[in-house]
């Protein structure tokens, strides 16, 4: 039963996701390609899509390839590169005006189908492998952006909390990579991890506007060159909250400030019936201003310049960031899990209850108005094999009551507390 308005088909080994409508004036494009996130394939994944951004086979030079965009009526294109749950996924978007508003006889969602279809099947190279320069800068690249989270603490933090909780599966990797491994890839090895990944990749293909689910499969055949044998599903393994000893890990540099990080283990995934309650719950504990974190610990205690927490429901993950003066470390531990405990014990107030659920209810209004917020919600179903739709959700999270909330709550356990501190105090 598909309630969500997307139409569903497949053409080459992709799966393919148009909603039909004249409500933007825009054609919203997503292609989302996920693989396992892997020690071996991390960062060669990560540094294909910077180095496809660069040229073509018919604009092989980086300002072609722009221009190209500028014929498109100035077309948006961009991409991400990220993880869900034990996925790293890599999404191109494009962002095209309607034919219908610029006259003429121009078939700009073909022209875009054209553009995207060359960019990820049809790269600039010279002697079969990708063009030397363009992958040495694009390492260049990711090895800046990977070295901009050393510097900024707070991500910093963020990271290596969840590597030390993680350290034996692969969510600990991040999105971009190694920065160790950029200097080892050469133009073939790039060249060849690229063809694997465009085989054997999860593709997903989402188009929102004026169109139908019959168009899109003629442009994909159309304009996509490739010869996948086989579509591969996500696969969700079963998240398992366990019940180890909490490890304290204390990291030691160069810092002012001090931040702590803590990982909580939960068994509800996105799949699961009590995901609305799990969202309640990171929303009352850290997810919103009013939550438990602001108030206790940075307003009422002064103990924190920031205190939030957050819920990666593809892997069962929730996180709890601050950022604290050193010597109130003890202080601030306790406070934290006193709110755990609030949680679990149901201390949760009429106001939580309703200031949280017009927070859920205003963000999931507001996707309503976003074309790739839409999709990025319904791909949410393509990783986790679960049908709900953004009103299914609503409704659900309406009725939540606070035993249902502290039922969640008994399913969250403090597995792991990082700490971030100055090299020279006690």
């Amino acid at each position: 039963m598909n309630t969500s308005g997307f139409e569903r088909g497949s053409q080459k080994e992709f799966r393919i996701h148009v909603l039909p409508t004249k409500r933007f004036k825009t054609f919203a494009i997503s292609l989302y390609a996920g693989v396992p996130l892997q020690e071996e394939t991390v960062t060669k994944v990560a540094l294909t899509p910077f180095v496809l951004r660069r040229g073509t086979q018919s604009y092989p030079e980086t300002t072609e390839f722009r221009e190209q965009l500028e014929h498109l009526y100035g077309a948006g294109f961009g991409f991400d590169v990220y993880k869900r749950g034990d996925y790293q996924i890599v999404q191109f978007r494009m962002d095209t005006i309607n034919d219908s508003f610029v006259g003429g006889d121009e078939q700009l969602l073909d022209r875009s189908f054209a553009f995207l279809g060359e960019v990820l099947t049809r790269p600039a190279m010279e002697d079969g492998h990708f063009r030397k320069a363009y992958v040495h800068s694009e390492r260049e690249t990711v090895r800046k952006q990977l070295e901009s989270v050393v510097n900024d603490k707070m991500r910093y933090a963020a990271e290596r909390s969840i590597e030390e909780m993680c350290k034996n599966e692969p969510y600990r990797l991040h999105p971009l990579g190694k920065r160790q491994d950029l200097p080892g890839i050469e133009p073939d090895v790039l060249t060849t991890a690229y063809q694997t990944w465009l085989q054997q990749a999860s593709m997903d293909l989402y188009v929102v506007g004026d169109t139908t689910l019959e168009e899109v499969e003629i442009l994909v055949q159309k304009h996509f060159d490739l010869n996948r044998t086989h579509s591969s599903n996500y696969v969700t393994n079963k998240a398992v909250r366990g019940d180890k000893e909490v490890e304290t890990v204390v990291e030691r540099l160069n810092v002012n400030q001090g931040k702590l990080n803590m990982g909580l283990r939960t068994s509800i995934t996105y799949g699961d019936p009590q995901y609305a309650a799990a969202l309640m719950y990171n929303g009352i504990l850290g997810g919103y201003p009013h939550s438990k974190l602001f108030v206790n610990v940075r307003e009422k205690e002064s103990l924190a310049y920031y205190a939030s927490s957050r819920y990666d429901g593809h892997k069962g993950i929730a996180t709890i960031q601050s950022g604290i003066e050193i010597p109130n470390y003890e202080k601030a531990v306790t406070i934290i899990k006193q709110q755990l405990d609030e949680m679990k014990s149901g201390n949760i107030s009429d106001l939580e209850m309703s200031q949280t659920k017009a927070m859920i209810r205003n963000l999931l209004k507001e996707m309503q108005d976003s074309a790739f917020e839409m999709i990025a919600y319904d791909f949410n179903r393509q990783l986790s094999g679960k049908e709900r739709t953004a009103d299914e959700l609503l409704a659900q999270v309406e009725q939540i009551s606070k035993e249902n909330v502290r039922e969640a709550a008994e399913q969250f356990r403090l597995d792991t507390i990082y700490f971030l501190r100055d090299e020279k105090g006690e």
